[in-house]
């Protein structure tokens, strides 16, 4: 994993590729990809950033404000996808996307930054500030993108920012708005485990959403499922998530669901099976008639089941299982 170091004149540069346990603290972005031309590559940032012309990317100003924001909260480092990831070696790409989950996971801070969402340019037009900007917050593209949505529930801590850098809310303050905007339950908004919602559920929150290319659809969802598969562009979307779906089968559950498993298990199997009592007075004759006895284990026995008859101090019983139904008629 490579980092963005911010330097004590305010600039910053890449670190060398980290290895797990030596990786800092940091912020990471979030954001929705302009076109690749508006975006700051890994190329321009490992040749040493030309800020003349990069200041001119609308990409270069989200790394600028995550950079200030990452130093207002006390963070020497922070990440961003755009120029972070050396796209062109495909075995580093596939080790970045297949260990992006863990990586916004592990973030101290995690930023969204919508291009598309502006406090100022509405305060002009309407008096409820709150209310106009929530009306972009609402429609902003960010909502309707494949990779944004580990983005959201993989970090501990999720910020939004409009694109002028004002702060709206996090996921918590915020967390009504989002349930509506994308069906997602607020537990999961609140952090409980991916792993007690079910492959349907995950599939409905992605469902809508949209990626540049189209097997990235499914390769989105490799953390949300904690899946981890090469990355083969060029298969197709169709063939991207019959894979995604073969390794979700073959997968070992998790140790919750299995534990929970066994003590449902162990509490049906130690848990004894009903029985009713049903008396009526001894008769020799009847308990001589195959027929009748037949008859009672048909009509409270039910199928499958045996009925017994016991003599119990001059009074006759029939001990049957309980089943649902079951009665006895005279």
């Amino acid at each position: 994993m490579r980092l963005l170091e911010i330097l004590p004149n305010g600039d910053f540069r890449l670190t060398q590729n980290l290895l797990d346990n030596a990786i800092p603290q940091y912020a990471i972005l979030s954001h929705r990809w302009e076109n690749d031309e508006e975006e700051v590559t890994f190329e321009d940032m490992d040749k040493g950033i030309d800020k003349g012309s990069a200041q001119g990317k609308a990409g270069y100003k989200k790394i600028e404000f995550c950079s200030e924001q990452a130093a207002k909260d006390g963070l020497r480092y922070f990440w961003v996808d755009s120029c972070c990831i050396k796209k062109s070696d495909s075995s580093e790409l596939t080790e970045s996307l297949n260990s992006m989950f863990r990586w916004y996971y592990r973030a101290e801070k995690c930023y969204v930054y919508l291009s598309d969402v502006s406090k100022r340019k509405r305060k002009r037009r309407l008096k409820n500030s709150q209310d106009s900007w929530e009306q972009a917050f609402r429609a902003s593209e960010w909502f309707t993108r494949g990779w944004t949505l580990q983005e959201l529930l993989a970090p501990c801590s999720v910020e939004f920012f409009s694109r002028d850098g004002e702060r709206l809310g996090n996921r918590q303050s915020l967390e009504q708005q989002i349930y509506e905007i994308t069906g997602i339950p607020i537990s999961a908004l609140r952090g409980s485990p991916l792993s007690h919602f079910s492959a349907k559920q995950k599939f409905d929150w992605a469902e809508n959403r949209k990626t540049t290319r189209e097997e990235d659809w499914a390769y989105s969802l490799l953390g949300i499922f904690g899946i981890f598969m090469p990355i083969i562009y060029g298969e197709g979307r169709e063939n991207a998530v019959n894979r995604l779906r073969n390794e979700i089968d073959e997968a070992p559950k998790d140790k919750e669901s299995k534990d929970k498993e066994s003590k449902d298990k162990e509490l049906r199997d130690t848990q004894p099976k009903p029985f009713s009592t049903v008396p009526f007075a001894p008769d020799h004759d009847f308990v001589d008639r195959p027929e009748i006895l037949a008859w009672i284990r048909d009509k409270c026995a039910g199928p499958g089941t045996r009925a017994a008859l016991v003599g119990l101090g001059g009074v006759g019983y029939v001990n049957v299982p309980c089943s649902p139904g079951a009665r006895l008629l005279k």
